[in-house]
């Protein structure tokens, strides 16, 4: 895959491509993996299953996660797919399928699909199952925050000096419903210096629900590898005794 700078307008509208284009037969299944956890994860908020159901789900999945957990003293493989706040990463593949809110591969994430809509604007549409709920038949206001962060997040990085999130405010209008298609908006209003400042909504059809603001702080160079760097290190620590592998 061709490689972005992180604000250009190339790396904004390769998110719309990647959506549409074909990611390959591993990644095919990756997503396949993850639509799979997250339909699970969604049924078993809600399930009423016996005893001994749940118990042969339990093996079967503990079978399972064996095969995806690293052998000890290995490391994570030099990769930037990790990072959430992907548009500091340059790896567009980064947002697409592994943020915690967009990402197609990540099973935690509903997932929001993105696009951009405008010289400065990008447009997210996503359903949230029950897995989210905070009040009943309601999306839980952390996860609007969370939305919000990751859309924004996107629309800042037109600015062409992406960074981290500093502030984030989140005013909620009416209650974010389940189950129900949402279209958050989000946009990139000015730069101060060093912040970034975003705006966005979030609509369930023609009812606001939320509006949000974020300034958003570059990061100073080589920042981002520090922190790269930091993760390696923590993740090369043996566990500490009473915790998984």
């Amino acid at each position: 895959m061709n490689s972005f700078t992180p604000g250009s307008p190339e790396w904004a509208d390769q998110l719309g491509r990647l959506a549409d284009s074909d990611p390959g037969s591993r990644r095919t299944e990756l997503r396949r993996l993850a639509h799979a956890t997250r339909c699970l994860i969604d049924g078993l908020v809600m399930t009423e299953a016996s005893e001994e159901t749940l118990r042969a789900a339990a093996d079967a999945i503990e079978a399972t996660a064996a095969h995806f957990g690293r052998p000890e003293g290995a490391q994570r493989p030099p990769t930037l797919e990790g990072f959430g706040e992907a548009s500091t990463s340059g790896n567009p593949y980064a947002f697409f399928d592994h943020s915690p809110m967009l990402g197609v591969s990540n099973p935690v994430a509903p997932p929001i699909s993105l696009r951009r809509t405008g010289e400065r604007e990008m447009t997210g549409t996503v359903t949230f199952g029950s897995a989210y709920e905070g009040p009943p038949g309601c999306v839980h206001g952390g996860f609007v925050a969370a939305a919000f962060d990751e859309v924004l997040g996107a629309a800042q990085s037109f600015s062409g000096q992406p960074g981290m999130t500093g502030t984030l405010v989140v005013r909620y209008r009416f209650p974010t419903p389940l189950h129900e298609e949402l279209r958050f908006t989000a946009s990139f209003d000015r730069v101060e210096g060093r912040k970034v400042l975003t705006s966005g909504a979030v609509h369930a059809g023609d009812r606001l629900c939320a509006e949000a603001e974020a300034v958003f702080v570059s990061l100073r160079p080589g920042r981002m590898e520090e922190l790269r760097r930091e993760r390696a290190q923590q993740e090369a620590r043996p566990p500490a005794a009473g915790t998984d592998s």
